[in-house]
């Protein structure tokens, strides 16, 4: 490697006796000027018009239209969430119901079976 070709900074001596390198190639600082403008698009999808126009057509007022939009989505949301646990509940109930009949199958004998015969008669 050939170090001709590299840059050689310069010795500088300051007023007050010290030295320091200085690279006359080096970048110089750009002068801070006015900030850029940017200008930024905001699409959002429109809320749900049946609860806008009900609440306008009555007479209601934007309270209404903002609780509408507010609370519909959240709405939506706790319901879904209660018949989940719903459904969850329900298998549980009849995992736990169908393990019943069959530890009173198995380990009644001949009366179990004939009360797991009246329990599945009166499920019907």
């Amino acid at each position: 490697m050939d170090s001709s070709n590299l840059p050689v900074p310069s010795v500088v001596r300051h007023p007050d006796g010290r030295f320091i390198y200085y690279d006359a190639l080096a970048p110089v600082a750009q002068q801070p000027g006015p900030a850029p403008v940017v200008v930024q698009h905001i699409h959002q999808a429109p809320p749900d018009r049946t609860v806008q126009r009900m609440a306008l057509g009555s007479g209601v007022g934007a309270g209404a239209v903002a609780a509408g939009v507010y609370f519909g989505p959240l709405l939506v949301g706790v319901l879904t969430a209660i018949a989940a646990n719903l459904a969850i509940l329900a298998l549980l109930a009849a995992v736990m119901a169908w393990g019943v009949v069959t530890v009173v199958r198995s380990v009644g004998g001949s009366d179990g079976k004939a009360a797991a015969k009246r329990v599945g008669r009166k499920g019907r």
